[in-house]
């Protein structure tokens, strides 16, 4: 099959969480022996996994986080205050462990899999999966950043990489990038996507100059005016301005859906692709799990866009995935609770007093 039919067949299959699972898991947090919502996010979270899972009971033991590093042609405009090797060279210190969520994942026994799609050098990158489309994209201020076909079968390697971690046994994934400049291509989608304005999407990135964030913020204009992507078709926005990272990321979120795996957002990057992703199928939604409250201003605009909350607020904007295994921590939290805290039965508590409380997310305890 082409691309188009392989990521078309993915996005036709996907189904929509288990609701019975999600509702035995409601009925066993309701009856846990505490104060009915008083886990707050942890009791949400072991929801949804049960409805991605078919389980009421989980355990998340073996994680990884997916990265995907691509360069962009836009950096030539000015718009990155990092200049473009950055992205080989973390690319490298991923699988050397030393960069912020290598560090962090080593902390929490989380597998990396960093993904070359699209860093400008020559040969295998040490340590990198070699899915290199081309050496980054074009520079969106003066054309499409990639042609569509290219944008499917960034999505399809995405897809494909789920497939091999599913066949693998992980039981949770979380998705990262690398890219000097793809905070402006990130911002590009998400003005196009949600038609805002561009100075409520566009952030300083890693670190602008006064002067170098009104020339990226221009930069940002132009692109979306001169390729004029179709809001109606999300991967004809990916091709026209997005990147090789958000295509990939995209098509991790379609195939964690696809094959049932619980995905952690990470930030700003991740978001955006996470969005594109729901825009391309709504039920998509239902597997991804926020972690944290990125810094960077377009992020509530995305996160807010599909209805969903993040867990933690650490005032983080690294990327590179570095929310993931802080969340899988969260996620243990979650598991713990369901698996493991007594019911109000095995606790030898009479639970008749809950029978009068309700509080404001309507609450109703069934005895059945």
């Amino acid at each position: 099959m082409s691309y188009i039919e392989e990521v078309n067949n993915v996005i036709r299959n996907i189904k929509e969480t288990n609701h019975k699972a999600k509702e035995e898991a409601k009925k066993r947090v309701d009856f846990l022996a505490k104060p009915l919502g008083s886990l707050g996010k942890l009791e949400d979270i072991s929801i949804k996994l049960a409805g991605i899972t078919g389980n009421i009971k989980n355990r998340i033991d073996k994680k990884c986080i997916m990265i995907f590093s691509s360069d962009n042609g836009v950096v030539e405009e000015g718009v990155a205050s990092s200049p473009q090797y950055v992205t080989l060279a973390q690319t490298i210190n991923f699988s050397k462990g030393l960069t912020g969520v290598a560090v962090l994942a080593k902390e929490n026994n989380t597998d990396l899999i960093v993904v070359d799609i699209g860093v400008n050098c020559e040969g295998e990158i040490p340590g990198a999966l070699n899915k290199k489309i081309r050496k980054g994209t074009n520079n969106i201020a003066k054309g499409p950043a990639m042609s569509y076909e290219e944008a499917l079968k960034a999505i399809y390697i995405g897809i494909d990489l789920v497939r091999d971690v599913k066949e693998k046994g992980y039981d949770i994934l979380g998705v990262g990038e690398m890219g000097i400049g793809n905070t402006t291509t990130s911002s590009a989608v998400l003005a196009s996507l949600v038609k805002c304005k561009i100075d409520d999407v566009v952030g300083k990135g890693a670190g602008l100059t006064d002067e170098a964030f009104i020339n990226k913020k221009k930069v940002i204009k132009r692109a979306i005016e001169i390729n004029s992507p179709n809001i109606e078709d999300p991967i004809d926005v990916i091709a026209k301005v997005g990147g090789f990272d958000l295509a990939g990321m995209v098509g991790v979120y379609l195939g964690a859906a696809y094959y049932k795996l619980p995905v952690v957002i990470d930030g700003f990057i991740s978001v955006v692709a996470a969005l594109v992703a729901t825009k391309l199928c709504d039920s998509v939604k239902d597997y991804l799990i926020p972690s944290h409250m990125s810094k960077e201003i377009g992020y509530n605009i995305a996160i807010n866009n599909m209805g969903l909350e993040p867990m933690l607020n650490l005032d983080m904007r690294l990327g590179e995935g570095s929310g993931c295994p802080i969340a899988f921590s969260v996620i243990n939290y979650a598991c713990a609770m369901m698996n493991n805290m007594a019911t109000f039965e095995e606790a030898e508590i009479d639970p008749s007093y809950l029978d009068k409380i309700k509080d404001k997310k309507n609450y109703i305890v069934n005895k059945d």
